[in-house]
C-alpha cells in the first residue's frame, strides 16, 4: 500500500520469460499468470503488441493486430534481446522500432509513464492521449528497473493516472525505473498463483503472459 493508499499488485520477472499473446476471454480464463495489455476496441488491437516481428492479433500491417498504435504515437516498452536492454519508444507501427535482432524482442504499447521525468510525465500522457487520466479508474501498468527486471502492476483501487503513478514510485522496491501505462478500468486484470483481480471480468483482446505457467 503506498502513501497514497492506492493498492499494488505485482509480478517481477525477467523479460526472457514473457509472452505476449492473444487472450480474447477474461484473464482468469486463460491458462497462464500474466496481466492484461494494450487498449482495444472489440476484437482489434489498438496497442502494438509485437514478439519476434510478429503481431500477436493477426497479421504484420493489419488493422488490430497489435503491429500498430492506433491513431497516436504512443509510449512502448521494448526488449531488445540481442543488447539485452529496455526502452521506451514513442512510435505508430512495427516498422519504427529500434531494434537490434528482428527475431529476438518484443514491444508491448501503451502511454508513457516516464517515471524518471517528473517535468515531462503530463504532458506526455496528454500529447499519447491517455483515456480517463484524471478519473478514478482501475489501472494497470509495467515497467522495468536497472537490473533487467520487469514489473506487472494492476491496482484494484480507484486511482487517477498520477496516483497509480506516484504509487509506483514510492512502492516498487527497485531504482531506475521506467515503463507505460497499459488498458485501464475494467480492463485491469491479473492472474497470478497468489491472487486474482478480475477487473469487471470484460474479455480482453491481449494479455502479457508468463511464458510456461499454469
Amino acid at each position: 500500500m503506498s502513501a497514497d493508499n492506492v493498492q499494488l499488485y505485482m509480478m517481477s520477472l525477467s523479460p526472457e520469460d514473457i509472452k505476449l499473446r492473444a487472450a480474447g476471454v477474461p484473464l482468469r480464463q486463460v491458462n497462464a499468470y500474466g496481466i492484461n495489455g494494450g487498449f482495444f476496441y472489440q476484437d482489434a488491437l489498438l496497442s502494438m503488441a509485437i514478439m519476434n516481428d510478429f503481431p500477436v492479433n493477426g497479421a504484420q500491417k493489419g488493422y488490430g493486430s497489435g503491429w500498430f498504435n492506433a491513431k497516436y504515437a504512443r509510449g512502448t516498452l521494448v526488449w531488445d534481446g540481442a543488447s539485452r536492454s529496455f526502452s521506451v519508444q514513442v512510435v505508430s507501427s512495427g516498422e519504427e522500432l529500434k531494434i537490434t535482432d528482428r527475431q529476438h524482442y518484443f514491444a508491448q504499447g501503451g502511454i508513457s509513464m516516464n517515471l524518471g521525468h517528473e517535468d515531462l510525465w503530463e504532458a506526455a500522457v496528454a500529447e499519447e492521449h491517455l483515456p480517463y487520466d484524471d478519473e478514478k479508474r482501475l489501472r494497470s501498468g509495467m515497467v522495468y528497473d536497472n537490473t533487467g527486471k520487469l514489473w506487472l502492476i494492476v491496482t484494484p483501487t480507484l486511482s487517477t493516472a498520477a496516483d497509480f503513478r506516484s504509487a509506483i514510485l514510492q512502492t516498487v522496491p527497485a531504482k531506475g525505473l521506467e515503463g507505460i501505462f497499459l488498458d485501464g478500468d475494467g480492463s485491469s486484470q491479473m492472474n497470478a498463483k497468489e491472487i486474482i483481480v478480475p477487473g469487471d471480468s470484460r474479455s480482453v483482446v491481449q494479455m502479457i503472459a508468463v511464458d510456461g505457467t499454469k
